[in-house]
């Protein structure tokens, strides 16, 4: 068991993101007999679940649901499934962002040939060319 400042230290943010996913139901720790906060290695688990979701893009809400799962289906099976769902629209979201971001980086070339040729056509008037 680890209190709430071991479990920020280890995973390097604010006992306050802690607090604030337990408010949102995503954590559970225990209490100890000073009313002080114990996470288990189960609630260490849910935390790097959650990091890892949020790392890849996922909202706190798909998170949740996500995290959740195991606790209402102990094989696992409805957790995987849903993560997997969640994973193809994440990809899809990934692969229509490639795309856009790969034609926006063609326009943006484009202009960017544009205005350098007519930069140095400019240039080379100034100059006497």
């Amino acid at each position: 068991m680890k209190t709430i400042q071991e479990v920020a230290k280890e995973f390097n943010v604010s006992t306050r993101t802690i607090r604030y996913y337990e408010e949102l139901g995503l954590l559970h720790p225990s209490r100890s007999s000073t009313n002080q906060r114990t996470f288990s290695k189960k609630e260490l688990a849910k935390l790097k679940l959650i990091f890892r979701g949020k790392h890849y893009g996922f909202s706190l809400e798909e998170i949740k649901e996500m995290v959740l799962l195991f606790d209402f289906d102990r094989t696992g099976i409805q957790q995987l499934e849903r993560t997997v769902e969640y994973g193809e629209q994440k990809i899809q979201e990934i692969d229509s962002k490639k795309t856009e971001l790969v034609q926006m980086k063609m326009e943006l070339q484009q202009l960017h040939d544009k205005f350098s040729e007519k930069l140095a056509i400019l240039k080379g008037e100034m100059h006497g060319e």
